[in-house]
This record gives structure tokens, C-alpha cells and sequence, in this order.
């Protein structure tokens, strides 16, 4: 038995927040960051928004398009790097919302990476029988721990939410295949968000240091992603015996223009192949994968029994890919 995506969902806030915005707040320009990273605007929660409320909104969507009712799911899995808060988690605070009474419910931390790890946990639960009904969502607000003094990383990131719900088939022919999840914690520094935790807990210092926001060595994560995600797409097509030419549509996490071309070129893919949304979201961490996936479905640009592969990499370094037919 294998687990079927049945229904996906996103949500963006509807705050835009354009390059021509961000040229009023930071010593930069449209041109620049459309060369180097391909972003025209990202989405930016509102003041009386939290992650909750994104994961919720799209988790209606996905819940409406397969169909099942919010009592009926029995697992929900969050994928996140800015809960509400430290405890309860998101995933609790979405099942509370959806008025769920009996579902698990918890959340993964693996940063742009987290909605591809929530999957994988969910695909086992459901192929196993030990779930009917799976929620997944990738959400995050990153404009919450964004450095707006930092020209550098500012530019890149957004806010939304994507869902999926999962159920299990006997249809051979459809599917996830397989999930492939790897990390290597010695680039922790490359990618990170240093204050806040145990390690440095907020003070004054912590605040005035700017410790509480992301930090990022742009050219290392670039070479590290680049290499991962080719290697970790072609354990996926290897593992399953399908050609990166037989692939229908290529769903990547859009952190980068620059990291992506590189991918697909690398794996011999045409840049058709692969649903593009980084100019309009920016980079929406966990949120990208589900999002993406919802915009191609919703396009129509996915059909019974195409092959479908999914690829994410993110602060930890954490990465994964997923080959799905879908």
C-alpha cells in the first residue's frame, strides 16, 4: 500500500511587498535582486497574523479539495521554523482550529526542508496503515526573524502556508514511491538563526547583537544546495528506475533562480519542467514545496500517473527529494 495525494491547498498573505518597497528600506534595486535571485515581491504576513493562521487557511483548501472533513483527519504535521510559539505546537494550535478532536498532531524542524521531512513522516504513517486521513503543512512566517538592516538577506524571503492531505491506494500505478532525507549539521553556521534558543536566550545583548534573525553565507549554501539536490534527485530517480526525462513536472523548493537553474541543468531537466512562482513568493521556506505543488495542480499541469519529483534544501543543512506518481 502506498499514500496518495488527494488534495492540496495554499494560502499567501495578502500584504505584497515589491523590490521597489525594499529599495525604500535598504541600499538596493529592482535589477540587482532580479539577477541574483530571480524575486520580483514576496507576500508578508499581516500584524495580526501567525503561522497558525497561514497553515490553517491552506490546510481548508486541501481539506476541501479531497474531500474529507477536519473530524475526520488523524494526523497533522507542521513543517516550521517560526511556531507561534516555543510550545504548543503549530500543528496543535491548526487542530484546535479545525475543531479535531482525535488527530496527532506535531511538528518537524528542518527549515526549507521541513515540508519534504513532514511528508516523508506522514507517507509512513498512511502506507503503514496507521493513518487514513493525513494532514501535511509546510508554513512560515520569515519576515518575522528577516534582518531588515541586512541588504544580503531581506531581499529573499516571504511569508504563506501549502497543505496536502494524504490517503492510502492500492492503485500500483500511483503514489509516492519514495522519500530520501539526508543532513550534515557541520554547515549549522552557514544557514541559521543564532538568538532566541537555549544556546543564546534573548537579553538586551541577544537584541542589540541582531541575533534573533537569520543569518546566512549566501555563496557557501549556494554550493552546498547545488550539490545536494542533484545528489539527492538522482538517488530518487535511480531508487525507482525513472529517467530525469520521463519526469512530467519537477516541484522544487524556490529559494534561488541561480540554485535552481543550476539543479535542473544538472539533472538534464528543461526549465518547463519545472513550476516556477519564486518571482511573486520569494523564499517561503516550508511553505514552497506545498505551495508549488497546489499552483501546478490547480494549473492542471498534473495528471494521473505522472512522475513528479519533489526536491528541498534547507539551514541545517537539511535536504530531501520525493518521486511521486501522481
Amino acid at each position: 500500500m502506498r499514500s496518495l495525494i488527494v488534495g492540496t491547498g495554499s494560502y499567501s498573505p495578502e500584504k505584497v511587498l515589491t523590490n521597489a518597497d525594499l529599495e525604500k528600506i535598504v541600499d538596493t534595486n529592482d535589477q540587482w535582486i532580479v539577477e541574483r535571485t530571480g524575486i520580483r515581491e514576496r507576500h508578508v504576513a499581516a500584524e495580526s497574523e501567525a503561522t497558525s493562521d497561514l497553515a490553517y487557511a491552506a490546510a481548508v483548501k486541501a481539506l476541501e479539495m479531497a474531500k474529507v472533513a477536519p473530524e475526520d483527519v488523524d494526523l497533522i504535521i507542521v513543517g516550521t521554523v517560526t511556531p507561534d510559539m516555543s510550545f504548543p505546537s503549530t500543528a496543535c494550535l491548526v487542530q484546535g482550529r479545525l475543531g479535531n478532536k482525535k488527530a496527532a498532531a506535531f511538528d518537524v524542524s528542518a527549515a526549507c526542508a521541513g515540508s519534504l521531512y513532514a511528508l516523508a513522516v506522514a507517507d509512513r504513517f498512511v502506507s503503514t496503515g496507521m493513518a487514513k486521513n493525513a494532514l501535511v503543512i509546510g508554513a512560515d512566517t520569515l519576515t518575522r526573524i528577516t534582518d531588515w538592516t541586512d541588504r544580503n538577506t531581506c531581499i529573499l524571503f516571504g511569508d504563506g502556508a501549502g497543505a496536502m492531505v494524504l490517503q492510502p491506494t492500492d492503485d500500483p500505478r500511483r503514489g509516492i514511491l519514495s522519500v530520501h532525507l539526508h543532513a550534515d549539521g557541520s554547515y549549522g553556521h552557514i544557514l541559521n538563526m543564532p538568538g532566541g534558543g537555549s544556546r543564546n536566550p534573548v537579553s538586551q545583548k541577544v537584541i542589540d547583537e541582531r541575533l534573533p534573525f537569520i543569518k546566512m553565507k549566501g555563496s557557501e549554501v549556494y554550493k552546498v544546495a547545488v550539490r545536494a539536490l542533484e545528489e539527492v534527485c538522482r538517488e530518487a530517480l535511480a531508487r525507482n528506475g525513472v529517467a530525469a526525462s520521463d519526469l512530467a513536472q519537477v516541484i522544487a523548493h524556490q529559494a534561488n533562480k541561480r540554485i535552481l537553474d543550476s539543479t535542473l541543468h544538472r539533472l538534464g531537466v528543461p526549465e518547463e519542467k519545472c513550476w516556477m512562482n519564486l518571482e511573486k513568493y520569494g523564499n517561503t521556506s516550508s511553505a514552497s514545496v506545498p505551495t508549488t505543488l497546489d499552483e501546478a495542480n490547480r494549473a492542471g499541469r498534473l495528471r494521473p500517473g505522472d512522475a513528479l519529483l519533489m526536491m528541498a534544501i534547507g539551514g541545517g543543512m537539511a535536504w530531501g527529494s520525493a518521486l511521486v506518481r501522481w
